[in-house]
């Protein structure tokens, strides 16, 4: 049996932090699928169709990750394309708290899911998506925290 992971998230935007969550899954994994849950209370920085292209061109060489969008319980999604398995990054004990209610309440709709919980690497620990969107949004350069590099001027 194929052993796939969903690795959830807003992604707004993809980081060198989750980048090495998904490279570290695939020792663990035959296929990552990164999930880019839609919010509608919230209102993305980055658009969505954007990311999913820069995702899929930062696993361009890897067949095994996939980049999907949905808009449903993240519990939902992992059953619906045979996912028995969360992939989460922890990078403090902040996150642990909130992500461990998160992966009782997908327990409880798909009982077969269990969530995988990776330490972050030390050096990426510091780096989150809402930092580097302040930093993006009042002009600073943000490449080095990401992936991919963006261009200001046409990303907003």
């Amino acid at each position: 049996m194929k052993r796939i992971a969903l690795f959830p998230g807003s992604f707004d935007p993809f980081t060198k932090g989750h980048q090495d969550i998904v490279l570290r899954g695939l020792r663990l994994f035959d296929e990552v699928v990164i999930g880019i849950g839609r919010n509608a209370s919230k209102q993305r920085y980055f658009p969505l169709d954007d990311m999913v292209r820069l995702i899929e061109w930062t696993f361009r060489e890897h067949p095994n990750v996939r980049v999907l969008a949905y808009d449903d319980l993240t519990a939902n999604v992992a059953r619906e394309i045979g996912a028995r398995f969360l992939l989460r990054g922890l990078r403090n004990t902040t996150d642990f708290e909130y992500e461990n209610g998160i992966s009782q309440v997908n327990r409880h709709v798909y009982e077969e899911v269990e969530t995988v919980f990776l330490i972050t690497s030390p050096p990426l620990a510091p780096i989150s998506s809402s930092i580097i969107r302040d930093l993006h949004r009042y002009g600073q350069k943000v490449d080095e925290f990401l992936p991919y590099s963006l261009d200001l001027e046409k990303t907003h």
